[in-house]
């Protein structure tokens, strides 16, 4: 989490809008233990990382919903799945539970 709070306090001082990812729980194998952050401002500008790459996209996509939207938050998931081998996911076999939520101040 810490590696995100400069560039929050940044885009906070831009007023803008962000999300932030955070990994609350790791079914199997995980790239990033709980705990991990992403954030994400308006313009789609990311630091952090909650998956060591491989479902960053899919989650800038969330967030950005999120944003522009009236959603306090919400929990998505992200694993593989032998019905959606060309899902988005997780190369390793796990599944990552992540919350997404706007920073409102």
């Amino acid at each position: 989490m810490r590696e995100v709070l400069d560039d929050i306090d940044r885009w906070r001082a831009q007023n803008k809008r962000i999300a932030l990812a955070r990994v609350i729980d790791i079914d199997g194998s995980g790239p990033r233990d709980p705990g991990a952050a992403m954030a994400v401002n308006e313009d789609g500008e990311v630091c952090g990382s909650v998956s060591g790459g491989c479902v960053e996209g899919a989650v800038v996509t969330e967030a950005l919903e999120i944003l522009n939207s009236s959603s306090s938050g919400r929990i998505v998931k992200f694993g593989y799945s032998d019905d959606e081998a060309f899902a988005v996911g997780l190369t390793c076999g796990g599944v990552v539970h992540l919350f997404i939520q706007p920073l409102n101040w």
